[in-house]
This record gives C-alpha cells, sequence and structure tokens, in this order.
C-alpha cells in the first residue's frame, strides 16, 4: 500500500484544531506532509500548549487517516507549539459568520441591574415575532442563561457540517443559544484569565453550527473589560444595547458603558437604553406607581447622551419567578410584561433597521487596549 500526500491533506480538512475557527490545513496548523510507501509524517503547528489540546490533534490525526485512508497506515504527528505575540494573546480573529444577519451587544455597566434577564425576554419576544434568534452567554464568569431557559442539564453535542465538526447549540423556546454554563457544572467556578476566556468564547462563536439567524443576541458580562473588547475583536457588531435601573450608581457606570461602545476606537452604534426596574405597581393598587430605584433615571440619560430610549420593565415578581423556573416571563401571553416586552422589542427592531439603513457595517475593532488606558508595572 502506498499512502498519497493530496488524498492525506484532504483527509485533514475535515478535522480542526479546538479554538481554531477553520480546519487544520486551511488555518496553516498543517505545515507539511510526507509520505513515503504505508508510513506518514504530519508536521502540526499550534498556539497553545495545553496537553490536551496537543493530545486531541494528534488522535484526531490518526483516527481521520486510518478511517479515510488506511487502516493499516503508519502515522507519525510532529508536533510545534508556536505562542501568539503578546500583543496578540487576547485577541480573536475579527470576521463575520454566514447567516448572521444581526449581532446585538446587551451590555450594563453594573452588575444586577437585569441584563441577563432583558436579553432572555428580547430573544423570547423576537423568536415570537417570527425571527430566527440566537444567544450567545459571553459572561463567562457568571453564566444564567441554561437557567433563564430551563436548559441546566443539556450539553451540546458534535455535528459534522461540511465535513467540519462543529458544536450544535442547545436549542429552547425557538432560541438558539451557547453558554460556558453547559460546559462546567452547576457549583464550579471558572477561574481564566482573559487569554483563556477569549478562546472559549473563540469557540462558541466559530465552532458552532448557529445556521441562518436573524438576530444573535450577546449577553455580555458587566463592565467595559476585556470580555468586551474580544467580542467587538471577534465581531462586526451591528448595535449595542444598555440595560441601566434609574439608581444613581447604575446610571453612572451604564454612561460608561454608552461611552465605550461610542468611543473613536470601537465606534459600535448604541441602539439604545433599557430602564429596568422602573417602577412597582401592588396588585390592589394597580393606579399606584412606587419609584423605588428613582425615577425616569435611564430615560434622562438616554435624552442627555443623545441616544434612543428603548423603554422601560417594572418590578413585577413573575419575571424573577419565571427566570428562577426557565420560562421567560414575556412569554406569559396576555400578561403585562409581555407587553411591555413586545414595546422594548419593536423599538429595538426600529433602531437596528435604521442604523442598517443610514449607517455603515460596523468592523471588527482592531485594538487590544482601551484608548486612553495604559498598563502601569509598579515594584
Amino acid at each position: 500500500m502506498k499512502l498519497d500526500r493530496k488524498e492525506i491533506l484532504k483527509a485533514l480538512e475535515t478535522i480542526s484544531v479546538a479554538g481554531e475557527g477553520k480546519n487544520m490545513v486551511e488555518s496553516g496548523a498543517v505545515t507539511n506532509v510526507v509520505t513515503f510507501g504505508d508510513e506518514c509524517v504530519v508536521d502540526l503547528v499550534l498556539h497553545t500548549p495545553a496537553m490536551h489540546i496537543k493530545k486531541r490533534a494528534e488522535d484526531d490525526i490518526r483516527k481521520t487517516i486510518h478511517e479515510r485512508i488506511s487502516p493499516d497506515a503508519k502515522v507519525k504527528v510532529n508536533i510545534k507549539v508556536e505562542a501568539p505575540t503578546a500583543a496578540n494573546s487576547n485577541e480573536i480573529k475579527g470576521k463575520s459568520i454566514p447567516g448572521i444577519k444581526n449581532i446585538i451587544a446587551v451590555a450594563s455597566g453594573k452588575g444586577g441591574v437585569g441584563k441577563s434577564t432583558v436579553t432572555a425576554n428580547l430573544a423570547v419576544t423576537l423568536a415570537k415575532m417570527g425571527f430566527n434568534v440566537g444567544v450567545l452567554d459571553a459572561d463567562i464568569y457568571g453564566p444564567s442563561m441554561p437557567i433563564m431557559f430551563d436548559v441546566e442539564s443539556e450539553k451540546p453535542v458534535s455535528i459534522t457540517v461540511d465535513g467540519k465538526s462543529k458544536m450544535k447549540p442547545i436549542e429552547s423556546y425557538e432560541v438558539k443559544m451557547l453558554s460556558i454554563g453547559f460546559f462546567t457544572a452547576p457549583s464550579q467556578a471558572v477561574i481564566w484569565r482573559g487569554p483563556m476566556a477569549s478562546k472559549a468564547l473563540n469557540q462558541m462563536i466559530f465552532d458552532a453550527d448557529w445556521g441562518q439567524l436573524d438576530f444573535m443576541l450577546i449577553d455580555l458580562p458587566p463592565g467595559t473589560g476585556d470580555i468586551h473588547l474580544s467580542i467587538m475583536q471577534s465581531l462586526p457588531i451591528t448595535g449595542a444595547v444598555v440595560v441601566s435601573t434609574p439608581q444613581a450608581v447604575a446610571l453612572a457606570d451604564a454612561k460608561k458603558g454608552v461611552s465605550m461602545f461610542l468611543s473613536e476606537s470601537i465606534n459600535v452604534p448604541v441602539l439604545g437604553i433599557i430602564e429596568n426596574m422602573a417602577y412597582f405597581t401592588p396588585e390592589e393598587l394597580p393606579n399606584n406607581k412606587y419609584y423605588i430605584f428613582g425615577k425616569e433615571g435611564a430615560r434622562n440619560l438616554a435624552e442627555d447622551l443623545n441616544v434612543p430610549f428603548l423603554g422601560e420593565v417594572p418590578i413585577v415578581q413573575s419575571i424573577r419567578e419565571a427566570g428562577d423556573y426557565g420560562r421567560p416571563a414575556a412569554m406569559q401571553t396576555g400578561s403585562v410584561i409581555e407587553t411591555v416586552f413586545e414595546e422594548i422589542t419593536r423599538n429595538v427592531v426600529a433602531q437596528t433597521v435604521s442604523r442598517n439603513e443610514n449607517l455603515p457595517a460596523t468592523e471588527a475593532i482592531k485594538i487590544t487596549t482601551m484608548a486612553g488606558c495604559s498598563a502601569v508595572n509598579k515594584k
């Protein structure tokens, strides 16, 4: 038996290195293939020294050649590790995902303002309107989408798409989603530095079969940090939605969030601000509104920053209960919350359409640090 180099390269095009968006050959990971008789040597370059990644790559190569070429082939794999330069260590390759029309980042400057709750209810409302919707839970350190969609016990499976191995997103209430929560135990803390978190996001973005989506909502973590930059380096974001409560402390951080997106170095359009926990109305006093966290703070902030105000969500116990039970409150037919989120979602869609008609397409940013910030080493 004599092995053919071209056949081996073609076989290697069906597999990819974990964390890479392309197959081994297309990504340049396979640098050389040499054959002589029934033996072949594959030279592979990886960008991570992780032993499990190296072992998986070697096993995948052997298995693929044995299954597709010959079970008797003698395969040797030479692996060389070339770490990326420090300047690029936190970057994800910036490119669009075929089939996804609009990518909306849902952000908040401060934690605990209900950003994930708003994301979940926007997603199911868009799906009810007939759109194809996906959610990427980018809150690496505090993923909540598996709970909110009642899919905590689900695990994404691997499928083959066009000869490539891809993750199949979990689907619930006609919404596709991926979250780091699907890959960790509920009680397990994710203790990762920035590059590891970026690599995990890379896999969920580019190694998944998202299919055709009208909207992908990205549930960002609180603040304006490393994950935000990684996402905006990886994808051309159509626009951002900022969630805040009316409280002055939350508004101060929301203002920073808007400022981040609108900064010259990032330049992501802000579709608008949503005010969560706007007021409380007791059932026994349906005509009364109690502004527990302040009145119309987010509405006034939107006016001050000259960005659209998308709507307000009242404090309603069923919203919290629905999130805990894994059925977003906007799915409650005939409820006040359904009406509230329908209005907000229509505003988000309208602002997206207006943005696409009047502004050029957003490009993935090419920076590794925030403009105006510098690192200082102290001894």
